[in-house]
């Protein structure tokens, strides 16, 4: 599922992924996924270049056939893109904690979709386009994070999604209304050809997407 791509408001743009770099950061994350279960130590891409050089926050997708098996993603864009999405990718498999390590026996049926996130800003509550726009709920030390395409596939309205992200945070779901800062953000999101396969099966889980 292709998202849309954007800027955050008053922040410097990511450069454009070419279908070559999607390309090249899908092989980076199932060869992360390999050596993780191989128990190999994952070292930092090579001989990459260009926008996946530049430093932004991605998730990791896992699925089996279309059912979850891990989601693992890194907001802040503190390091290079291709080293995120490589450490984003064997954590998905080894330590999303609402599933076991994804196992060898499974490597040939499981799908990558890989989601590269805009830069944060704010957002007002009517401001928020359900499809476009991921949120990110924080209040004191919690936080919680849902890209744009669970509140696209689940129908929710913007309250809907709001409150949904703040339950994920561990707060009240009303807790936007009640102090908690509101930020959003945009997604570049890609698949590998087996993604593409099991897209139309249903997502069973909320939690997809989530920190």
């Amino acid at each position: 599922m292709i998202q849309p791509w954007g800027s955050a408001p008053g922040k410097r743009p990511m450069s454009p992924l070419t279908n070559e770099d999607e390309q090249l950061l899908l092989g980076i994350a199932r060869r992360s996924v390999e050596e993780a279960l191989q128990d190999a130590c994952v070292g930092h891409p090579q001989g990459v270049s260009g926008a996946l050089l530049e430093r932004a926050g991605a998730f990791v997708t896992l699925r089996n056939r279309g059912a979850l098996r891990g989601c693992i993603g890194h907001v802040d864009p503190d390091q290079p893109l291709a080293a995120c999405v490589a450490e984003c990718a064997r954590s998905a498999a080894l330590h999303d904690p609402r599933f076991p390590p994804v196992t060898a026996s499974e490597l040939p049926s499981i799908s990558i979709c890989i989601s590269v996130l805009s830069p944060l800003f704010e957002i007002r509550p009517e401001e928020i386009e359900i499809g476009r726009h991921g949120l990110y709920v924080t209040l004191g030390l919690r936080r919680g994070l849902l890209l744009p395409e669970v509140a696209a596939e689940w129908n929710w309205d913007r309250e809907h999604f709001l409150s949904e992200t703040c339950a994920k945070a561990g707060l009240p779901t009303d807790a936007w209304k009640r102090g908690a800062t509101i930020q959003a953000f945009t997604t570049c999101s890609f698949g590998d050809k087996l993604s593409a396969v099991v897209e139309t099966a249903p997502n069973t889980s909320r939690e997809a997407g989530t920190s």
